[in-house]
């Protein structure tokens, strides 16, 4: 294992993948060198770097890697069944990573559709929270997200974190919504205030808030139709 490390560290320090992938990102690696960080080390004889360009030039391109079996990439000098297997998931992973589809949560088809899910989900919350729900160009929930617990007039209720979100689902719009434990679910200025930020903000990166909702015990308030988005 020392040997192992030893040779590992001989790969100058600019070209260690791990390192490229933090400071680069993933999209600047080459596929040996993607391959090189699930490897990890290499056999006594050559680091990793070396080791992983030897399992690429075994195969004709990454489908037959891809379809390569534990005992065929035992048979490359270097890698015996850990590391086979390990590629072997790691191949699978992709696969099913490729696969996957952004799960869906229903369709708003209207002020009282998102109105009742919202009051039902949180009526009976004891302490403020600040939910968005982020929708597709379908307008499908593709996320709701509980963004933060606290007063809207606290300084940790800012759009960023809303719009990072947003940003992060690839979400074409936003619902808003937070509950008053009161019950009464008339709006405050600092509510008021919010919302417009909110909308101004939506607005400057192209992301349509569309409603805010207010949240009471057996009501909710649409600030949309109150007139405020």
């Amino acid at each position: 294992m020392a040997q192992e490390t030893n040779l590992l560290m001989e790969v100058p320090k600019a070209s260690r993948p791990r390192e490229r992938l933090d400071q680069y990102g993933e999209k600047a690696l080459a596929t040996h060198e993607l391959l090189a960080i699930v490897l990890r080390t290499g056999p006594k004889d050559s680091n990793v770097i070396q080791l992983s360009l030897r399992v690429l030039n075994e195969f004709e391109d990454l489908y037959s890697l891809k379809m390569a079996s534990v005992e065929e990439l035992m048979g490359i000098k270097g890698i015996g069944r850990t590391k086979a297997i390990e590629i072997k998931a790691c191949v699978e992973l992709g696969i099913r990573i490729a696969n996957a589809t952004q799960l869906k949560s229903g369709t708003i088809t209207s002020t009282q559709s998102a109105g009742s899910l919202l009051q039902k989900e949180m009526r009976d919350l004891q302490q403020e929270h600040v939910v968005a729900l982020y929708l597709n160009t379908k307008n499908e929930i593709i996320k709701k997200k509980t963004i933060f617990i606290g007063s809207l007039n606290s300084s940790v209720a800012h759009p960023r974190e809303i719009f990072r979100e947003a940003v992060r689902f690839a979400a074409a719009r936003i619902i808003l919504a937070h509950n008053h434990p009161s019950g009464n679910p008339e709006p405050s200025e600092a509510d008021l205030v919010f919302t417009r930020r909110m909308v101004e903000c939506g607005e400057m990166m192209g992301i349509e808030v569309l409603d805010h909702f207010i949240i009471g015990v057996n009501q909710y308030l649409s600030l949309k139709e109150f007139g405020i988005v």
